[in-house]
């Protein structure tokens, strides 16, 4: 998966992770252990982000050429477990920009 992560960055594409902060198929601690692997210089540092519901929808840093941000409350699939959470994270995405503060 590395390799394929490190070709997205390459190709200077918009690429976001996302994990659920409860989801034990692709545990947030796994993607923080790989995101070390690649030694990314931090653009922004970790902090909370918030839905429209005001409160914490989950966590988000920003590396170069890379955004990984945690969706609170969530598994595996998150627009399942979170769905406004996850169209905040969507939304913010798609408009090029990091979750609400």
């Amino acid at each position: 998966m590395l390799p394929s992560i490190q070709q997205l960055i390459s190709s200077e594409l918009s690429t976001w992770l996302y994990s659920g902060d409860t989801d034990s198929v692709c545990p947030v601690t796994s993607t923080l252990y790989s995101l070390d692997i690649l030694r990314l210089p931090t653009n922004s540092s970790w902090r909370a982000w918030y839905s429209d519901d005001d409160q914490v929808g989950g966590y988000v840093v920003g590396y170069k050429g890379l955004v990984f941000a945690t969706v609170r409350g969530s598994g595996h699939m998150v627009p399942t477990y979170q769905p406004r959470r996850a169209l905040t994270l969507f939304s913010s995405f798609l408009q090029g920009r990091l979750p609400p503060e």
